[in-house]
């Protein structure tokens, strides 16, 4: 599988780390903003394409699947485009800064039938895969969930450290973080959508009342 990145940022360089120790899986191409850094990364994973335009890799014939790292006001324009272009899309959280736009979303993975994953990553987090654990067996049992999120930074940094060219929407972003985890937590399966019962979908619809045991 040839997987190009857009966004080469902190968290597109932990995808590109990831991707490099996957056999069989080949980074084809690198999209930033600037292209200096588009070329730099590129070169250090040996991805033969550098870009500043998104594109261009779309337009790829030998590119199956786009991993979308990009500022969250572009997510769900540019998971449309890859799927219009017939490549499978992994969309960094949030999905969108909007329900409508998220419904667009949902609604092109089922007319492409391509696979659109979005990055949910606390349910692999150690601590939380050791709670769920205990979950499942009955050591503990699930009553109540609250999530405190506290923001000590005051600069618009990465996770690098370095300086950010876009602002995120931080309730959009932690309240995904947040939803997701708390579904992973009280087991709620992935189903069908309720208004399209006949089409499966990658698409998690989850139920999220949880109930002690």
């Amino acid at each position: 599988m040839r997987v190009a990145l857009a966004g080469a940022g902190a968290f597109g360089i932990k995808h590109l780390d990831a991707l490099a120790r996957i056999d069989g899986v080949e980074i084809a191409a690198v999209v930033s903003r600037r292209l200096d850094q588009a070329h730099e990364v590129a070169e250090k994973y040996g991805a033969p394409l550098a870009t500043t335009e998104l594109g261009d890799v779309l337009h790829a014939a030998d590119i199956d699947a786009v991993i979308l790292a990009t500022p969250t006001q572009m997510h769900a324009r540019q998971a449309i485009d890859t799927m219009r272009a017939g490549k499978h899309v992994q969309v960094e959280i949030p999905l969108a800064d909007s329900w409508s736009d998220a419904q667009a979303v949902a609604a092109t993975q089922r007319e492409t039938g391509l696979v659109c994953m979005v990055g949910h990553t606390r349910r692999f987090n150690p601590s939380h895969q050791w709670l769920h654990q205990r979950i499942r067996t009955k050591e503990l049992s699930v009553l109540q969930m609250d999530v405190q999120t506290y923001f000590f930074r005051r600069t618009n940094m990465n996770a690098l450290g370095q300086p950010r060219s876009w602002t995120d929407n931080l309730l959009w972003h932690h309240a995904a973080h947040t939803v997701d985890l708390f579904a992973y937590q009280c087991g709620a399966p992935i189903v069908r959508h309720t208004l399209w019962p006949d089409r499966p979908t990658p698409i998690s619809a989850s139920r999220w009342i949880c109930r002690s045991s």
